[in-house]
């Protein structure tokens, strides 16, 4: 997930996604890219005694990954699934420079290739800038989601990032591919949500992704928990945890990974289980089984 604006909610819709693919019994890994590592913190794991992002940076050999690499506690609600994380560090922001090198922008597929053969699809949350992090993660990806928000500045960052990976695809990475813009925190009722989605439409045409996410407090709930959204009671969770399923399933479309229909776990019995995602940047999204 990607985006060049803050606070667009790029965590929570990495995180929604990663719950979507996980209640569908898909094999997925979610790497924490963004300094802030909220994404780690929303995936209830403990980081001691692991690796993470920094240290792959700075050696991408397959050992040095899989000790980066933890279960996130997601695992002990649903049996049928497998979801892992790659642990973020605010040291990352060490790795974030303005001119990074031929070499520094493919470390993450170098470090992803070693353990391809484990997963059917890797998330990425990025950093919320166009620096070495948020390119790195675009050479490693097969396709990226803006996560947008209905405002006038938001807008202007969707329209930045399809022109920065469109200028990566043409110099870095041929492969890679916009999967679409991702609105989110959608206020319905608001006139200026309207009137800045119709912008969106007409500006970005077919890329515009539907559903838009609306704004719904049970989602934060949820993420504050460190549970899958996909288990968290009540109505609005589940109309979320549905907006999740829809897009997850134009990422595998576009993807061309098959995966079973919709199988949601059954709720936990206690009102704990939550998910969290919520940044500033995009969301690349890699089909290790290209």
């Amino acid at each position: 997930m990607s985006s060049l604006k803050g606070g667009v909610g790029k965590t929570t819709v990495t995180l929604g996604l990663a719950s979507a693919a996980f209640s569908r019994g898909l094999r997925t890994l979610v790497v924490d890219l963004d300094p802030q590592s909220d994404v780690s913190t929303g995936m209830d794991v403990d980081p001691e005694g692991y690796a993470n992002i920094s240290d792959v940076l700075e050696d991408p050999k397959e050992k040095t990954v899989r000790s980066a690499i933890a279960r996130s506690g997601w695992n002990q609600h649903h049996e049928s699934g497998t979801i892992d994380l790659l642990l973020g560090s605010p040291s990352a922001i060490n790795f974030d420079g303005p001119h990074p090198s031929v070499r520094e922008i493919w470390k993450l597929e170098e470090a992803l290739a070693g353990i391809e053969a484990d997963y059917d699809l890797v998330l990425v949350d990025c950093a919320p800038s166009l620096n070495a992090l948020t390119r790195t993660a675009w050479a490693a990806s097969d396709q990226v989601i803006v996560v947008t928000e209905p405002g006038l500045f938001a807008v202007s960052a969707a329209d930045r990032a399809l022109r920065a990976i469109e200028e990566i695809r043409r110099g870095v990475s041929p492969r890679l591919k916009p999967l679409g813009i991702l609105v989110n925190r959608l206020r319905p009722q608001s006139m200026e949500h309207q009137f800045r989605t119709r912008e969106l439409r007409e500006m970005f045409g077919p890329l515009v992704l539907d559903p838009q996410l609306p704004e719904r407090t049970s989602l934060q709930q949820a993420q504050g928990a460190a549970k899958p959204v996909h288990m968290w009671p009540g109505e609005a969770a589940q109309e979320m945890a549905g907006h999740f399923d829809r897009v997850l399933d134009q990422v595998l479309q576009q993807a061309g990974i098959d995966a079973p229909a919709q199988a949601r776990p059954a709720f936990a019995a206690q009102a704990d289980v939550l998910v969290d995602e919520d940044p500033s940047g995009d969301t690349a999204v890699t089909d290790l089984e290209r």
